[in-house]
């Protein structure tokens, strides 16, 4: 069973999200890279770019698959993490410490959110 922080917001697609403010910050949880394996990729969104909840925003290559990865909220795209695309193998040591990418959040896009709670019944019913 993953240690599942308290203090992130997660989505069935298996990304973590920390606010601060209107600013959101996204990466992928422990149960997403355990399931994906070893990562060799990431493909990010570009700064500037406005998304809808659900959009696919890149995607995510590992040695045994490729995933999309889908933005949790309505915005815009301010900050994507360099040291991701130069490093992605460091989020298998590190997913909630390695984050892709920040959204600066449209209002009222948060609903769709799980607590942690939601999110570790998600992953034990897999």
């Amino acid at each position: 069973m993953s240690h599942v922080p308290t203090d992130l917001k997660y989505t069935e697609e298996h990304e973590w999200i920390h606010t601060d403010g209107g600013t959101v910050t996204v990466g992928i949880t422990d149960h997403a890279q355990k399931t994906l394996g070893d990562i060799v990729f990431f493909d990010l969104p570009s700064v500037g770019k406005v998304v809808e909840a659900g959009d696919s925003v890149g995607t995510v290559e590992s040695v045994k698959a490729a995933s999309d990865l889908f933005s949790p909220v309505g915005g815009e795209i301010v900050a994507v993490n360099e040291d991701a695309v130069d490093s992605p193998e460091e989020v298998n040591s590190d997913p909630y410490g390695m984050w892709l990418y920040k959204i600066k959040a449209a209002r009222g896009s948060f609903e769709n959110l799980l607590d942690a709670k939601a999110y570790q019944r998600l992953v034990d019913g897999e």
